[in-house]
């Protein structure tokens, strides 16, 4: 556990002791990773997201793959080309190197298409997973629902715990939407 979440926990367990000290606070947790693990519907987003990552990673192959048998025929003869012809080839290199890094980053880059469809395919799926938290914990009574899969994450909370109406009076300012 990195030092970020031990602190992020032991102000959490702070909060929760001292708001346990006033009344009976209710808390669980939830592992979100091993929900969508066993989620038929975020099995097959991954199944879809894995065969992307294939094809992909197949495309970017096929070109690395030329590259280097371009280049390895230019070393090959580089002696007897032409000055002309050796700075043409080397420029085609330069470009097909750079129709690589074009191609990576449309599909695997931040905004990649690869970014895209995962938030395409999984949004839907952590939207029902969210909600079936939220749904539990009002059935269950529950004020506060952690997901312990990654960074701690508050999935739930009790709106009757929610101070920033009082914060906002304190700072005399009107909440949106009211007049």
């Amino acid at each position: 556990m990195s030092t970020k979440k031990i602190a992020g926990l032991v102000v959490l367990l702070m909060v929760v002791i001292g708001a346990s000290a006033f009344a009976q606070v209710k808390i669980a947790h939830v592992s979100s990773e091993a929900v969508m693990k066993q989620l038929p519907d975020a099995q097959d987003a991954q199944k879809q997201l894995d065969a992307l990552v294939v094809e992909w990673q197949s495309e970017l192959t096929k070109m690395q793959q030329e590259w280097q048998r371009k280049y390895d025929d230019y070393d090959k003869r580089k002696l007897i080309l032409t000055e002309q012809r050796r700075a043409d080839i080397e420029k085609e290199l330069r470009e097909l190197d750079q129709r690589m890094m074009d191609y990576r980053n449309k599909k695997f880059g931040q905004n990649g298409e690869m970014f895209n469809k995962q938030t395409e395919l999984m949004k839907p799926v952590q939207d029902r997973v969210f909600k079936a938290i939220q749904e539990v914990a009002l059935e269950e009574g529950y004020d506060y629902v952690f997901d312990k899969s990654g960074e701690i994450l508050l999935m739930y909370a009790n709106p009757k715990y929610d101070l920033t109406p009082k914060v906002l009076q304190k700072l005399n300012i009107n909440p949106t939407g009211s007049k």
